[in-house]
């Protein structure tokens, strides 16, 4: 599936500019209402990065550092970061992989899975204030779009994994399958 430029798909770029402000409010929003270390900080005082990657893991139970790099295309060496600062917090438990540190195999600890419990209620608390805030009609056309926007949620992750990682970080068009 070819990806198409901007002046050929002019909602792609509307719908790109309300969800980068979308996750922008939220993240914000986050912040604000955090009431664990720091100000500003998120749930378990950690970065969004470390909270995406609790989060992949909790889908991924049992996933390698290598499979947890694809999913969420980072490079190896910024897993190994990741899993070697979440295993300090005691957030992540490393099994396996004693002479061969790739072929470790990862799980939440319970106090892990209570930092994306936590982060999941965050984002829940966040959007059901604002989805309040909203005119009925204006909650009702979101309710009737989950299901779309469910399905470009699998159609996005589908093309983040038929690309190619492209040397010069530009997105190289799809593999074709």
């Amino acid at each position: 599936m070819p990806v198409t430029d901007d002046s050929a798909d002019p909602g792609g770029q509307a719908v790109a500019d309300v969800v980068s402000r979308l996750r922008r409010a939220m993240r914000r929003a986050a912040r604000a209402s955090s009431t664990g270390g720091p100000p500003g900080k998120l749930p378990g005082g950690l970065s969004v990065a470390q909270l995406e990657f609790l989060s992949c893991l909790a889908e991924n139970p049992g996933a390698r550092p290598g499979q947890l790099a694809r999913l969420l295309r980072l490079a190896p060496s910024s897993v190994a970061t990741l899993v070697n600062g979440m295993s300090r917090a005691q957030l992540v438990e490393r099994s396996g992989g004693i002479d061969d540190r790739r072929t470790a195999v990862l799980q939440l600890t319970q106090a892990g899975a209570a930092v994306v419990d936590s982060w999941h209620q965050v984002n829940a608390r966040i959007l059901t204030t604002a989805l309040a805030r909203l005119q009925p009609a204006s909650r009702a056309t979101l309710g009737m779009a989950l299901p779309a926007m469910s399905e470009l949620t699998a159609a996005v992750d589908a093309l983040a994994d038929a690309w190619p990682a492209a040397a010069d970080g530009e997105p190289a068009e799809p593999a074709a399958g």
